[in-house]
């Protein structure tokens, strides 16, 4: 049997030269003192630690918040490289936004057959209370997060798309703030283009969906569970950078039909309302009646014009790794193109030829949970134990249309930096989008995710992967 070919290293190719992007980098390197750059990484850490950057990992007993780990090699890519990837993720951004609109309205995709009717109807994150609804602006997907993987040169797939509440901006801008001040001379070297205004183009494009009662400059509140969710610490950075105000559910009421919040003036209304609860406890009177996450009535003021909510009710389904499976068919229905960015080749265990192929090649492949994210509830087939697989068999067999399968990728890696020198682990990223009715607007860079145990696939903080700066070069 022949072996699987060794990953493809985004600093050296497949040779020992150091790839276009990273030449300037690789010099830098070689003259650093080891010694020096263990002292930065040890400065990195106790940075991360002061600002308070954790995040909460949930059903362990141990350390609750832990601090992600930071690593101090960057993650780089060519202007030609971020082209590539900028032109397929705005066409699939704008074909989610379509599709989402289409299926809340004359559901034009599913009587052509191109997405079975069942996929939607019967999907729990289908929201029919949006059936009709004209989100302002007519966009559903204000804030995008698009994983992509890599496998060679010019070998780019979308794993994920994150359209429901996308995290990990903050990361992505706290990893640039300790990267220039621990290193400034690299930045001079390269020609970095900058991440930290995404703030003030969150608040623009925020702003530009602004909801038809709106009068004079839109108010934008971001609504947070609470203090013990575990993005918690974004939700305040985010509010902060943005000039907005951060709210919980108690501080908002419905008042002469408009949503306001509690204020040391009275009551304000809110024009947009950046959100990251789920639609389930977004609002006790439609959704569940036992949420104190919501605001009671704010779909009633949304569907009256009253209130953008971003992103809108009902797109969690956009974020279904089934539908994922049909975004080659639902970008040519509504772009006209084929895809420029592929997926992942995607099994879908609820069709029993597919449910077969997989259960007979568990041990080969990966298999998520449809609604799953976080890294949890997943197997990877080729890092798993006997009683690992049997034991997700049976679930499999239980439940089959909660679940995809997908081969195990030859992700590409970038080196992390460690006591014996640099080694290669693999790596995602995570660029993130902003859409309005003025255009899609994705920041040149993104939240990479590595994998820092030797061989590991899975790059979640929750899962023990860590987070790199991703630089996008000027040229």
């Amino acid at each position: 049997m022949s072996s699987k070919p060794d990953p493809f290293d985004e600093m050296f190719g497949r040779g020992d030269t150091p790839r276009d992007p990273y030449v300037n980098y690789c010099n830098w390197f070689e003259g650093e003192d080891t010694r020096r750059l263990k002292r930065k990484a040890k400065d990195a850490e106790h940075a991360f630690r002061r600002t308070g950057i954790t995040f909460n990992v949930y059903g362990r007993e141990e350390a609750n918040e832990r601090l992600i780990p930071f690593d101090i090699v960057p993650h780089i890519l060519s202007a030609r490289e971020w082209q590539t990837l900028s032109e397929g993720i705005e066409q699939r951004v704008r074909a989610l936004n379509a599709f989402l609109h289409d299926i809340y309205h004359r559901q034009e995709i599913l009587r052509a057959g191109r997405v079975p009717r069942e996929m939607i109807s019967e999907n729990v994150a289908y929201l029919p209370e949006m059936i009709g609804v004209e989100p302002p602006g007519s966009i559903y997907t204000h804030i995008v997060g698009t994983d992509i993987v890599r496998t060679g040169e010019n070998e780019f797939f979308v794993l994920e798309d994150n359209a429901r509440t996308p995290s990990g901006v903050s990361y992505m801008l706290e990893n640039r703030e300790t990267m220039f001040e621990m290193f400034p001379d690299l930045f001079i070297k390269n020609k970095v283009r900058p991440v930290s205004t995404y703030p003030k183009r969150l608040r623009r494009s925020l702003e530009a969906c602004a909801p038809p009662a709106c009068t004079g400059r839109p108010v934008i509140a971001v609504l947070t569970p609470g203090i013990h969710n575990s993005a918690y610490f974004e939700h305040s950075f985010l509010a902060d950078e943005m000039g907005a105000e951060l709210v919980e559910g108690h501080d908002l009421r419905v008042v002469d039909g408009r949503v306001a919040m509690r204020t040391t003036q009275g009551y304000t209304p809110v024009d947009v309302l950046y959100r990251r609860v789920d639609d389930d406890f977004l609002d006790p009177l439609n959704f569940n009646p036992e949420s104190v996450l919501g605001v009671p009535g704010i779909l009633d003021i949304y569907r009256a014009g009253g209130i953008t909510i971003a992103n809108a009710p009902g797109t969690g389904i956009a974020d279904d790794k089934a539908i994922y499976s049909y975004m080659p068919d639902i970008v040519e229905f509504y772009t006209g193109e084929k895809a420029k960015l592929p997926n992942v080749p995607t099994w879908r265990c609820s069709e029993p030829d597919s449910l077969a192929y997989v259960l007979d090649n568990l041990p080969d492949l990966v298999v998520k949970e449809v609604h799953g994210s976080g890294g949890y509830g997943m197997l990877v087939g080729p890092a798993a134990t006997k009683k690992d697989i049997a034991d997700f068999r049976k679930k499999l067999q239980a439940k089959p249309d909660g679940y995809i399968a997908q081969p195990t990728l030859s992700l590409s890696t970038v080196p992390i930096f460690t006591s014996k020198g640099l080694a290669p682990r693999h790596v995602d990223l995570r660029p993130f989008v902003l859409v309005s009715p003025k255009g899609v607007d994705i920041t040149p860079g993104g939240l990479t995710r590595v994998a820092l145990k030797k061989g590991s696939l899975v790059v979640n903080s929750s899962q023990g992967g860590g987070t790199k700066d991703t630089w996008v070069l000027e040229s």
